[in-house]
């Protein structure tokens, strides 16, 4: 008997190392909530003091202090200070811990010696975010939250709480990158075939469709990428002459906005009365190069107002309430006449892979140089991770999660319903027609300028 208990016990240990090595591999939250977790928060109780000894973050105490533990405590070795600990909590994806500094340390100073603490920690990274003056957090991970993208339940209130917000994308750090028009208007995204760069794009489609916003779709591809969400989208062109059309009718409605702006006194769109408010309008351009590139010179006239046209939304169209979202594979002065006057209104940017490094010194040599060769060195098997950027210098990895067409066509149905009415964009509304919601086919109706 005893022999069949202990070929019974070594089954059942060997059969528990096995799920957790599986658990590791195909389950990476379950494993660090298991393992990864507990033996982390103890190596770094244990280790704290000496870790940041080593890594250079302590400084000399007080001259008070040193005189309490000489006089007082009666010890001889005043040992450096290092950052108190304020709090530290777990998560399905990794731990965080906050941090007070002493005085002579400031945040830099951790950030340079993140790489030192993960691998004294184990951990999969550190990153440093400053809370206030003096407080810093350590946002630590267990595993690659890239490898397999998952959205968090629940964002920060601070995150979610302006009128235009879409949670977009994972950081690499576990919290969620999200686009707040509020705060950044405009945004250029970047990135070769394949890059994930449509991925992207239907995430952020997805969450404009749940907010009471209008989408204007400008895709000069005959309208493969964007017909697809015509339920919720206020008004589409798919060739060059529409899209001219198209924003001349969109500069126009932003200076009948600046008459109701001066009309209320009001500097900005949020600040009007909610009944005279009107509609926040969001520009979706699936590809820019096609507004840029001409094949005759009899089309360069209708170039140049459309590039015209999209810099003056871009300087001045924030204010009340017409946000540019430009997509495109290049985009430099190569383009012609304008596109870097353009490219200097985009406040955000988000660079995937793409193949050459002129184009990510397009995108971020600008605004955080820094973040180039992160994203020169995005690998091709990973579609939809980028490096997101802001005028700040801020910068980080993130990764869209999968969505396909399908699946943002049907949300678009779902909430085609919130398609404002925007008279002014009645001529490019497209129509939809009633049938099967597998494959309908949308009909353009061709816009009549003056």
């Amino acid at each position: 008997m005893s022999d069949i208990a202990t070929v019974i016990e070594a089954a059942g240990a060997l059969s528990a190392a096995g799920g957790l090595g599986y658990a590791k591999v195909r389950a990476p939250r379950v494993f660090w909530s298991l393992v990864g977790l507990p033996v982390a928060r103890v190596r770094f109780s244990v280790t704290y003091r000496s870790t940041m000894d080593v890594c250079g973050l302590t400084v000399q105490p007080s001259r008070l202090r040193a005189f309490m533990v000489r006089n007082v405590a009666r010890r001889q070795d005043v040992q450096p200070v290092p950052p108190k600990v304020r709090r530290v909590r777990g998560s399905s994806t990794g731990m965080r811990a906050t941090l007070r500094l002493p005085a002579g340390l400031e945040p830099a100073d951790v950030a340079a010696a993140s790489e030192r603490l993960r691998h004294a920690w184990g951990v999969r990274s550190v990153h440093v975010a400053e809370i206030k003056p003096g407080f810093v957090e350590l946002r630590m991970t267990g595993y690659d939250v890239l490898r397999r993208v998952k959205m968090p339940r629940r964002l920060p209130r601070k995150l979610t709480s302006g009128p235009m917000v879409v949670p977009v994308a994972l950081r690499e750090d576990g919290t969620a990158f999200v686009r707040d028009y509020q705060k950044i208007p405009h945004a250029l995204t970047l990135g070769a075939n394949q890059s994930g760069k449509s991925m992207y794009q239907r995430n952020l489609i997805a969450g404009l469709a749940k907010l009471p916003v209008g989408l204007v779709g400008i895709d000069c591809k005959r309208g493969v990428e964007q017909r697809g969400f015509a339920p919720r989208l206020s008004a589409l062109a798919v060739t060059p002459d529409e899209a001219s059309s198209l924003l001349e009718v969109l500069v126009q409605e932003m200076e009948e906005r600046f008459d109701v702006l001066s009309e209320h006194g009001v500097s900005d769109l949020w600040g009007l009365p909610v009944k005279v408010r009107p509609v926040p309008l969001v520009v979706l351009v699936d590809e820019v190069a096609e507004l840029f590139l001409v094949a005759a010179k009899k089309d360069e006239e209708r170039r140049d107002r459309m590039v015209t046209h999209m810099i003056r939304l871009a300087q001045m169209a924030r204010a009340v309430g017409i946000y540019l979202e430009i997509c495109g594979q290049r985009f430099g002065s190569d383009l012609g006449k304008g596109a870097t006057m353009l490219r200097a209104q985009l406040t955000g940017r988000v660079v995937h892979r793409v193949n050459d490094k002129q184009t990510a010194d397009m995108g971020l040599s600008d605004i955080a140089p820094e973040a180039v060769f992160a994203a020169t060195t995005i690998p091709p098997d990973r579609p939809g991770v980028a490096v997101a950027g802001d005028s700040s210098g801020g910068w980080s990895r993130i990764r869209t999660p999968e969505m396909s067409q399908v699946e943002a066509v049907a949300l678009c149905r779902e909430y085609a319903h919130m398609t404002p009415d925007v008279p002014v964009l009645d001529p490019f509304r497209p129509i939809v027609p009633v049938g099967p919601a597998d494959a309908p086919r949308l009909v353009k109706p061709v816009p009549v300028t003056e």
